[in-house]
């Protein structure tokens, strides 16, 4: 087993039971910091994960060290995306008392969370609710709802934090905002 894999092990099981907050670029904070604060209440770790939608998983080593491969061999865009991330959840969650760490994942958002989750034991996903306006609703209607594909597809207790301000009742959900 190389040292790599090990390091690897040792921190899945430093991150045993921890709450999983699935972030975003230019997310509201308020992602992160509910997600802190349901850490914090279970005493347990934060792990952030970022998921790279433009790589996929290609092969997984027996010990599970997995291997991936670009969707565009010109495009790093998960390595950029990920620094974005690590920087607005240190910046959000300067002031809270809450041991946290980044992780980043490849391909389809929900299976990649979904096969984390299981992998640490997670009590706990958090997520937010998807930008408005067209483009936003348009990549729905073709990708789905990643909460509502992880509250379908496994077992444990998802929050979907909403972002923004709620749409009034009489509205349709899927206008330009």
């Amino acid at each position: 087993m190389s040292e790599i894999s090990e390091a690897a092990q040792a921190a899945e099981k430093d991150l045993h039971g921890a709450v999983i907050a699935a972030i975003i670029p230019d997310q509201p904070a308020r992602v992160v910091t509910e997600a802190a604060h349901y850490a914090n209440m279970l005493g347990v770790p934060l792990v952030v994960v970022h998921v790279d939608v433009t790589r996929f998983v290609t092969y997984e080593d027996p010990d599970g060290a997995p291997h991936t491969a670009p969707i565009d061999i010109n495009v790093d865009a998960g390595a950029e995306e990920l620094a974005e991330v690590q920087q607005h959840v240190s910046d959000a969650l300067a002031k809270q008392d809450v041991e946290w760490t980044t992780v980043q994942l490849v391909g389809d958002p929900a299976l990649a969370i979904k096969h984390y989750a299981n992998k640490i034991d997670s009590p706990l996903i958090v997520v937010g609710t998807r930008k408005r306006g067209f483009g936003e609703s348009l990549r729905e209607f073709f990708t789905g709802s990643v909460a509502a594909r992880l509250s379908h597809r496994q077992h444990r207790p998802l929050l979907v934090v909403p972002l923004g301000e709620p749409i009034a009742d009489e509205a349709p959900i899927f206008d330009e905002a």
